[in-house]
């Protein structure tokens, strides 16, 4: 059980991926220019920094977790979705003691956290996908002549 709870998030391999690193990249830009430009009060470049960090490390597990029915992980994979969504979120601002917007931060972030988790999910390549996306492809035109 305390292995399906700290269930390992992804290869080393994965986590240095270029494209990976330029989606996070381009993420991270965006959460601290909402958090330059909007005047959030529970919106700083700490809080984004910590929840992209733990989005980045979490959520391709997580999400592999669930749609791949791994039943025994399921309670570590709802801690971490919860946790990097809501618990760092909730635990740095009762540090600063900074006003909490707990509803509206969990509406915009679980679903980001899930659509990421679904884009960084992949283990390859661009090219590895370029080429198994027109394997399939080619696959379907057979089938179907």
């Amino acid at each position: 059980m305390v292995a399906a709870f700290f269930f390992p998030f992804v290869e080393p391999r994965e986590l240095f991926r270029p494209w990976k690193l330029a989606t996070l990249a381009v993420g991270v830009s965006l959460l601290i220019y909402g958090a330059l430009e909007y005047d959030i009060s529970d919106w700083d470049i700490g809080i984004s920094l910590i929840m992209a960090a733990l989005t980045y490390l979490t959520a391709p597990a997580v999400v592999r977790v669930l749609l791949q029915r791994q039943y025994e992980r399921w309670p570590g994979a709802v801690f971490w979705a919860w946790f990097s969504v809501d618990g760092c979120y909730w635990t740095y601002h009762s540090i600063r003691e900074n006003l909490m917007l707990r509803d509206a931060n969990a509406a915009c972030s679980l679903p980001l956290y899930l659509f990421m988790g679904c884009v960084w999910m992949y283990r390859g390549s661009i090219a590895d996908l370029a080429r198994e996306l027109r394997a399939q492809i080619s696959s379907e035109r057979i089938i179907r002549s």
